[in-house]
This record gives structure tokens, C-alpha cells and sequence, in this order.
């Protein structure tokens, strides 16, 4: 594959790119500052076929957010709620069961949970939770919880240490967590949009114990509001540091910040080739990290397909209903469907193919995508 590059700036990395060989810290700020983006780009679409070659995935999951109650107050956050806030909701163990129920009855493979850091919910509403989904299905993936989440059930709720509490959890029917949290890890910045979450090392700490114990999550970035360019970098590093250490992100999946907070409203949104942009960086830099998703209820549906060309390789799910970005003011449709997805996979010159929760590809029959391509007509 030819790159041409007009930025001199970018031949020394094409040129590790080429080789397969791995790239500093700096050379991911000169990525990120470059103004050949095209450039970029193709490199990260280089990455990206030598890695997964010409097929972008696809998950069937529901998201199901059980509750936005929650003790911090991040200043980014227009999802978390106080009891008395208007809109402030807790959905019953019984609903979710019924959500689910329907998921799987319409093929669902994952089930995705999150919420805030709850105030009085006891340890055994959370057992009870992940034991009755499990009993729907022994094949259905429950993936749940964010870092500071399991921080807060440790330290607050079930009083245990980090691996005793994980132990409750995946024996009560827990598969993964989620990469979720992560923000941006440098405490000057985490000071000024979630202060009082857990710090970089916490968070990494979380998932290192999960990792240990076998286990498999994803890893994310949330960028695009007071963080320098460096600072970015940054944050790819430690993650690329800790993939070095325990091989347990199985992929990573960065999103914008909308700036709809009262706190950070006055923040300009992330324009369409700044995510672009951080999606290939990210493939370029990420070299021991398998996938990269582009999600495409932050970027939109135009920009997840345009991603496939920037590195990414995974648009993530159906997800059905999700509530932390569509709060914050996020337009995207709130669900997918599988042919959907097919189809934005397909129109953007990529071969379309499910996957599992871990990123394995589910071969689909002939039958099944004739159903498919039936429906979207």
C-alpha cells in the first residue's frame, strides 16, 4: 500500500509504520499536530488491514443504564443524578429482566450495564441482578460496570477487596466490565472534569486485578474538552503500558465529550476530523491492542463509516437504548439494527461479520443474510 505523505514530519513513523515497528509518545503528538491528515490516515488504514484485514465487525447487544443515582458529580457529566433531580430514574431488577428477555428473544448475544455510583443499593440487589440475568441464558454475555463502579462496590458496598468482590461478581453471573471511566488520565485534568473520581492508577488497577484473574475488558478515552494534545498521547501510553503488562484489552473504543454541561457548555465540540484523527492515532499508536471501535452513537452514522478508512475495524452494536451520551445531548439514533449495521459495513467497502463480545467473529449463514438483506430492503 503507497502513502504519500506531505508533511516530512510523518516519514520517520511511516516508515516504523511500514515495518511493523512500534511508535513513541512524541510520535504520536507529531501524528495528532500534523496537517496531513489523508497521511494519517492511510497509515492507520495500513494497521488496520495487516491487522484484521478488509472486514469491520459488528455486535448484536442492548445497553440497559440501571440507574443514574449517583454520589460524584463530575462536571462533564449531564448523566448522574441526585433522588430528587427531575431526571433522576432507577429501573427495577424485574424490568430488566423483561429488557433482556426481549433482546434475546431478537438475538442479542451481550447485554451492557452501567450506572452511577448508586447510594443505597445493597450488595445483594447486585447478585440478585447478574444471577437472574444469567439465568435467562447460560450463553448470554453480561457485560457490566465501569471502574469506579467496582470501586464504589468494594469499597462501599459489599466492603471487600478488589478480587474478593470481582469473585462475588463473576460467580454470581458477571462475563466482563466495561472500559468506561478512563476520561483522560492526567490528574491536572481529571481535577478539573470528574474530581473525586478515581485517579488514573485506580482505574488501572481495576482492571489489572480483572485481567489476573483471566478476564478480558475494553479500554477507552473520552477526549475533545480541556486536554492538550500531549495529554492524549499520555493516555494511550498507560494504556498501551498496561496491555504490555496483562494482554487483557481486547479492544478500544474512544468517544468525543459534548459539551452540554453546564460547567464545560462553553467548550467547542470535537469536529469531525479531530475524531477521525484520534481513531487512526490511536490504531497507529495502540499496537498491541487488537481492535478499535468506532462508536457510532458518538460519532454518528456518516463518521462510523468513514472510520473504517481511518483505522477502525468494529462499529460496536445495536445497543437499543442508551442514556449516558443521549443525556448529555448526543443526536444519533438511539438503536440499530443488525442489517443496519451490515449495510453501513458493506456500503463503505468493508466485508460485514458479526462478532462476540470479545471480538471473535461469528461466521453467518447464507440463509441469515438473505433474511437480513430482505429486511433492509
Amino acid at each position: 500500500m503507497s502513502v504519500v505523505c506531505s508533511d516530512p514530519n510523518l516519514l520517520p513513523i511511516l516508515e516504523k509504520v511500514q515495518r511493523a515497528e512500534r511508535i513513541t509518545e512524541s510520535d504520536a503528538v507529531t501524528l495528532y499536530r500534523s496537517p496531513d491528515f489523508l497521511a494519517v490516515a492511510a497509515m492507520a488504514n495500513e494497521v488496520r488491514e495487516r491487522l484484521n484485514g478488509n472486514v469491520a465487525t459488528y455486535l448484536h447487544n442492548r445497553y440497559i443504564n440501571y440507574s443514574n443515582l449517583c454520589v460524584l458529580s463530575c462536571q462533564f457529566c449531564a448523566f448522574g443524578a441526585r433522588k430528587r433531580d427531575a431526571h433522576a430514574f432507577e429501573v427495577s431488577i424485574e424490568e430488566i429482566v423483561t429488557r433482556v428477555q426481549e433482546g434475546l428473544a431478537q438475538g442479542i448475544t451481550e447485554v451492557h450495564m452501567v450506572g452511577g455510583l448508586h447510594p443505597s443499593l445493597g450488595p445483594e440487589w447486585y447478585v440478585r441482578l447478574l444471577s437472574s440475568l444469567r439465568q435467562l441464558s447460560p450463553d448470554l454475555f453480561i457485560k457490566a460496570f465501569t471502574a469506579v463502579e467496582i470501586r464504589h462496590l468494594s469499597r462501599r458496598i459489599f466492603k471487600k477487596p478488589l478480587r474478593e468482590t470481582f469473585e462475588i461478581l463473576r460467580s454470581a453471573g458477571l462475563n466482563a466490565i466495561t472500559g468506561g471511566g478512563a476520561e483522560i488520565f492526567d490528574q491536572t485534568v481529571r481535577d478539573q472534569i470528574c474530581r473525586g473520581k478515581e485517579t488514573a492508577d485506580e482505574w488501572a488497577e481495576v482492571h489489572r486485578t480483572w485481567h489476573r484473574m483471566g478476564e478480558k475488558s475494553t479500554c477507552t478515552m473520552l477526549f475533545g474538552h480541556i486536554e492538550t494534545l500531549e495529554q492524549r498521547a499520555d493516555h494511550l501510553r498507560r494504556l498501551r503500558e498496561l496491555q504490555d503488562e496483562t494482554q487483557g484489552f481486547v479492544g478500544f473504543v474512544p468517544f468525543a465529550f459534548i459539551p452540554e454541561t453546564p460547567e464545560l457548555a462553553h467548550l467547542p465540540p470535537a469536529t469531525a476530523e479531530e475524531q477521525l484523527r484520534n481513531l487512526a492515532v490511536a490504531r497507529i499508536y495502540l499496537d498491541n491492542i487488537p481492535h478499535v471501535t468506532a462508536y457510532w452513537v458518538s460519532l454518528g452514522l456518516e463518521l462510523a463509516q468513514r472510520s473504517l478508512a481511518c483505522g477502525a475495524d468494529d462499529i460496536h452494536g445495536t445497543i437499543v437504548e442508551e442514556k449516558v451520551l443521549h443525556m448529555a445531548g448526543v443526536k444519533s439514533p438511539e438503536r440499530m439494527t443488525a442489517p443496519q449495521l451490515r449495510k453501513i459495513i458493506r456500503d463503505a467497502g468493508f466485508e460485514p461479520m458479526q462478532r462476540n463480545s470479545r471480538y471473535a467473529r461469528i461466521a453467518r449463514t447464507d440463509v441469515a443474510l438473505a433474511a437480513e438483506l430482505a429486511m433492509v430492503g
